[in-house]
């Protein structure tokens, strides 16, 4: 019989690391990476490990006590993830299921799915019932809105750390100036790289179908977020006119938004953010929400435990690459001609490089 492993506490500690290169996109910039870091301890001695994305640091305070707050409800609890959604979902409901909280409990069920895994001696990827594989990767961490020039050259720096694909950020308020970019970038590395662009909901309905146009001929993978990220009707339109494909669900803040987009035809295809969706429960109900509509399904950031769960998703896409978490990170996720390889290990893969943690310990 399998021993009743229980909670015995999650807890937070928010860190601001520096970026190998800083992003600048259409709608803000960042340099820094506001983390708050999550260990899921267990009476059975396994710990999990997670991580948010707090985007500003103004935030880390207000997330980091959040987390501590749902801590306090869930100590001695069983360690059973879907249970723990259960009750944080029936205890917040009224304060609202989104935003901060969402962040909030996105991160308790992703460290609660490591110690899980862990406990049990296996990768998160076989755990959830397949077994960690090579994964297709595109770079994310750079390419933001800067001149021609720089693109190329820091274009061929993303690519020589094991891609084959990279994202341009784009949304220049000269249009000519994107496909300026677009095309030199595309001429530096060749056709037979894969490159994507995001508008970082940076354009009106009008202003992203006449932009769009302009980029159809440019052999891009898709165009991401042209408008405001919850307006399924605009992206509809846009969807519908344009030839290449339309990308959005980073903000996605449950299956439920999710079911809304592919309902409204908003979009061609679908990459929910873990932490946004509701960690690796959500992020299961979103699996196979895409597998139902036929829509191939791609991740946003947290590239670690996303390539254990993109192991698991039937209509697996790419897999979004960045590095924000990697200095304080003990552990990093391999790259190898253009896939990320996540390990056999017991675990997601993340674990902590306690040095670091307490060099850039904020607050």
């Amino acid at each position: 019989m399998t021993e009743t492993i229980r909670i015995r506490r999650f807890n937070a500690r928010p860190v601001i690391v520096p970026m190998n290169l800083p992003l600048k996109t259409s709608t803000g910039a960042v340099a820094k990476a506001p983390l708050v870091l999550i260990d899921c301890e267990t009476d059975q001695g396994a710990v999990g490990h997670a991580y948010l994305f707090s985007i500003t640091p103004s935030a880390l305070k207000p997330l980091t006590a959040m987390v501590t707050e749902m801590s306090e409800l869930l100590a001695g609890d069983e360690l059973l993830p879907f249970e723990i959604e259960r009750k944080l979902t029936q205890r917040f409901t009224l304060l609202g299921l989104a935003g901060l909280q969402r962040l909030a409990q996105s991160g308790i069920d992703m460290a609660a799915w490591d110690a899980l895994a862990r406990s049990n001696g296996l990768p998160l990827a076989r755990l959830l019932g397949g077994a960690p594989k090579p994964v297709r990767a595109y770079n994310s961490k750079g390419l933001g809105i800067m001149p021609a020039g720089a693109a190329v050259d820091e274009a061929h720096k993303l690519l020589a750390e094991g891609f084959h694909a990279a994202k341009i950020r784009v949304g220049r308020p000269d249009a000519r100036e994107d496909l300026a970019v677009v095309r030199a970038v595309r001429k530096a590395v060749g056709d037979q790289v894969t490159l994507m662009c995001d508008y970082n909901q940076a354009l009106t309905v009008t202003e992203a179908i006449r932009r769009g146009e302009m980029l159809d001929d440019e052999g891009l993978t898709w165009i991401e977020e042209p408008i405001r990220h919850d307006d399924y009707a605009g992206n509809a339109r846009i969807a519908d006119a344009l030839r290449t494909p339309v990308q959005i669900g980073e903000n996605f803040d449950s299956a439920f938004s999710m079911q809304a987009a592919l309902s409204a035809e908003a979009c061609d295809y679908v990459m929910p953010d873990v932490q946004r969706i509701g960690g690796v429960t959500g992020w299961l109900r979103a699996a196979a929400l895409a597998q139902a509509a036929g829509i191939e399904m791609s991740t946003h950031l947290f590239s670690e435990v996303s390539a254990h769960l993109l192991c698991v998703t039937p209509t697996a896409h790419w897999l979004e690459y960045v590095d924000w978490a990697d200095a304080v990170l003990a552990t990093r996720l391999q790259i190898k001609d253009g896939f990320a390889l996540p390990g056999e290990e017991p675990g997601n893969g993340i674990a902590w490089d306690e040095a670091a943690v307490k060099k850039y310990l904020a607050g």
